[in-house]
């Protein structure tokens, strides 16, 4: 077995093929791994049944579990994921722009692969398909560590996938895997300089936490998500009701789920009861503020930290404030700047949300679980990026390139 410098050269090299391969021979590779996922089902699924025993005997919560479980289903969701990844224009070698200076030098701007993608996740099994066709169509090579709770998941799809890649001669090294989920790995695999030229870490705010403080390499932050939903006082309640089950119980552990509800005083009364009785028939516990548990007293007090808190599971922060002002305010400072949402029927509410909320994306009268790849057509995503440089919200094709200055001249000299 190769350690982690010897993969990480052999990903740079593929990188180099893989930069020149042209849209036709990627958009083949694509369709093989979306067949191969198919049609290998029952290899995969048997690894994942590994990894859910061991996971259930270590007593993981169920709402993990899920995050942890394949079906057939879920894998021709995942291979019909592939071809849609297969279908969007390659950003590669696109010239984004063009101008001429007056002594004659013609600079444009180009499109170019980043080169070797690292990618340190946990337990969803998805990750390692959805990162590697996203990174193939980009011409990147990528390097996938993901987590001890899934490694019979996503040893059985990265071995597919590299075979795909054989049968269609490109080098296997285009997707590299990392069997080791040892941290020793981990953090050297954050220092691989020179080979790595991005890392993104997809998981929780430990492992994210540890990535930044520790890479040498650079880092594209992806985010964990304490994200709001916010009934204002011109909301239509049934909306804020529907929108507010589904961003918390549709999946709990996902990072685009409502981990906190923040309402306005002159409705709260009247809607926060509704919304209880609401979440409670899903078990959902309601964590609030003094004034809310004076509305509803079986929510249980919170704690400070609650409002801090990503929970990726039935469990959400309530918080009563004075009007929008104060509900930004209390938004920006516990917000992981993931995705927040507003309810309102005021136009002027809406846009002072829109303007002064910051976070990757901000919604009005729509569910926070949009914030997806694939609900904004991309076909998926690298992650949610909460950081301002390079990229922001979801990572697709475009997220995974940089620019090249191409420069025509004449003989020119200065």
């Amino acid at each position: 077995m190769r350690n982690l410098t010897q993969l990480a050269a052999g990903a740079q090299k593929a990188s180099y093929i893989l930069a020149k391969a042209g849209s036709a021979r990627k958009d083949d590779a694509l369709a093989k791994i979306s067949e191969v996922l198919r049609a290998r089902a029952d290899e995969i699924l048997a690894g994942n049944e590994i990894d859910l025993r061991n996971a259930r005997e270590k007593g993981i919560a169920p709402s993990m579990i899920d995050r942890l479980t394949l079906t057939r289903e879920r894998i021709d969701a995942i291979a019909d994921g592939v071809m849609q990844v297969r279908s969007l224009p390659d950003p590669v070698g696109e010239v984004i722009s063009m101008w001429e200076r007056p002594n004659g030098l013609k600079i444009g701007q180009k499109r170019v692969p980043l080169g070797v993608i690292g990618i340190i996740y946990e337990a969803r099994p998805n990750v390692t398909v959805d990162a590697a066709a996203l990174c193939l169509k980009s011409s990147n090579a990528v390097i996938l560590r993901g987590g001890s709770e899934a490694i019979h998941s996503n040893t059985a799809l990265a071995k597919v996938m590299r075979e795909a890649l054989a049968g269609v001669g490109l080098p296997e090294d285009c997707i590299c895997f990392v069997e080791d989920t040892s941290r020793a790995v981990a953090t050297e695999m954050m220092k691989l300089n020179g080979y790595v030229d991005v890392l993104i870490p997809r998981g929780g705010a430990g492992l994210i936490r540890s990535v930044v403080e520790n890479a040498t390499v650079p880092v594209i932050e992806t985010g964990t998500g304490n994200c709001h939903i916010y009934v204002h006082s011109a909301c239509d309640p049934e909306m804020a009701v529907n929108i507010i089950v589904n961003a918390k119980v549709s999946r709990p552990s996902v990072c685009n789920a409502a981990e906190s509800l923040v309402i306005d005083r002159a409705v709260a009364k009247d809607i926060l009861p509704v919304i209880y009785e609401a979440l409670d028939k899903h078990g959902v516990e309601m964590r609030g503020c003094s004034e809310s548990r004076a509305i509803c007293p079986d929510i249980k007090p919170a704690e400070n930290e609650d409002f801090y808190t990503e929970y990726n599971d039935y469990i959400m922060s309530v918080k009563i404030v004075g009007g929008i002002d104060e509900a930004i305010a209390h938004i920006n400072e516990h917000s992981t700047k993931h995705s927040e949402a507003i309810v309102t029927s005021d136009y002027f509410a809406a846009q002072q949300f829109l303007d002064e909320v910051d976070s990757a994306a901000v919604y009005v009268n729509a569910s926070t679980r949009f914030t997806d790849g694939y609900e904004f057509g991309f076909g998926a995503e690298i992650g949610i990026s909460t950081q301002k440089i390079h990229a922001r919200g979801p990572m697709g094709l475009k997220e995974l390139t940089t620019i090249k200055y191409i420069v025509y001249g004449s003989g020119q000299i200065r």
